[in-house]
């Protein structure tokens, strides 16, 4: 498909970019006022909701409207479950340990050093990942069958990730739980249902803009990106590095597989 809006596109950019900016800095105002930084994960998920209500809103009179529509309550429904989610967990709770400890090596004043190392780089990790949901809402074709691909798939994503949270929190709050590990449900196929979860919802909304050559183009990015987070970086590496050490762990990893789901090995 061709006639992608590029100079709308690229004027976006700059929509989205503020977006997400406004969220992490109010974020952090009032991380500052409760003097509890473990806030700022909630806000990862109502920054992605900013920026493809924003995109929607500046799409108006450029993209499809059932494709600007479907994409934005996709990334809405995807990121506020995430927010509520990770909200509840944290409730009641102090500072996040990895936080407190990259904090406790600050140079100068703590809050400076979060701003800078923790809430203005999310708010540029949101904006570079938000591209498909920033893209597909500029494609002025209808939504054709590679795009309902991509529903079905954040579909799966979104299954994956509520079922997986929902199953562990479950275990957690069972004192008959304690000292074990959560091998049970979706657990039993993945170690890491909810990250297995995020991947194919990123991948999914890149499928969203896959109609036009152009916007799939300057997305792939960021599926990319968020994989390699989920599996290199601060996702499924650091957990496991923090539960390496609990018995019962190593032969959990040894029969489960690490990432996609599979039937547990003997």
């Amino acid at each position: 498909m061709n006639g992608f809006p590029w100079g709308d596109f690229g004027v976006n950019l700059a929509w989205a970019g503020g977006a997400a900016l406004a969220v992490m800095l109010v974020t952090f105002a009032v991380a500052v006022r409760k003097g509890l930084h473990r806030i700022v994960d909630s806000a990862w998920g109502i920054g992605f909701t900013a920026v493809a209500v924003v995109t929607w809103a500046a799409s108006a009179d450029t993209g499809d409207p059932a494709r600007r529509a479907l994409v934005t309550v996709l990334t809405a429904v995807w990121g506020l479950r995430l927010a509520v989610h990770i909200g509840r967990r944290g409730r009641g709770h102090g500072e996040d340990p990895r936080y407190e400890r990259m904090l406790s090596r600050a140079p100068g004043n703590r809050n400076v050093y979060a701003l800078r190392m923790v809430y203005l780089l999310q708010g540029a990790l949101v904006w570079l990942v938000s591209l498909p949901v920033q893209a597909a809402q500029y494609i002025p074709g209808p939504v054709t069958a590679v795009a309902w691909a991509g529903t079905a798939l954040w579909a799966v994503g979104v299954a994956f990730e509520a079922v997986g949270d929902a199953q562990l929190a479950r275990f957690k709050a069972d004192p008959a739980s304690r000292g074990r590990i959560m091998d049970r449900g979706l657990w039993r196929y993945t170690r890491h249902p909810n990250y297995f979860g995020d991947f194919c919802v990123w991948w999914g909304l890149f499928l969203m803009t896959c109609d036009s050559w152009a916007a799939a183009a300057v997305s792939v990015v960021s599926p990319v990106v968020m994989s390699l987070l989920l599996t290199r970086g601060s996702g499924k590496r650091l957990l496991e590095r923090h539960m390496a050490g609990r018995p019962g762990y190593a032969e959990y990893a040894a029969r489960t597989s690490g990432f996609f789901p599979l039937p547990p090995r003997r």
